[in-house]
């Protein structure tokens, strides 16, 4: 995709250890306006976290993805909702439901690592 895109990280953590904080930290390394989502925490490294993707309340060019099966499942209306250009589904979050009704959505996803398409120039 290659220009800045606006990038909800779904399920963002503080934990520099978790994949979604150094997701976060990439994306905004590779230009794109990061915006993180948990409804755990209010604030990440200095930076605002929604608590949900309905109150996201710009265009989102990717999605991507963060918490387990069971936690998707019951969000699934406000991901299809959001329309974003892209769902990432990354390594452990890959649920079959939501890929269905993004497909019935006309919303693209795939299987996927953010970090690893970010740091190979697949992104």
């Amino acid at each position: 995709m290659g220009q800045s895109e606006n990038v909800v990280v779904l399920g963002a953590s503080p934990d520099a250890e978790r994949y979604s904080n150094k997701a976060m930290h990439l994306l905004a390394q590779h230009g794109h306006r990061v915006i993180p989502v948990s409804p755990v925490y209010k604030d990440i490294d200095g930076q605002p976290v929604l608590s949900s993707v309905s109150d996201v309340g710009v265009p989102v060019q990717t999605l991507t993805l963060y918490l387990s099966p069971k936690r998707l499942l019951p969000i699934a209306d406000d991901i299809v909702k959001l329309r974003p250009g892209r769902v990432i589904f990354n390594p452990g979050t890959e649920t079959p439901e939501l890929q269905q009704r993004l497909d019935d959505a006309g919303i693209a996803w795939l299987e996927a690592c953010t970090l690893v398409m970010l740091r190979t120039g697949q992104y």
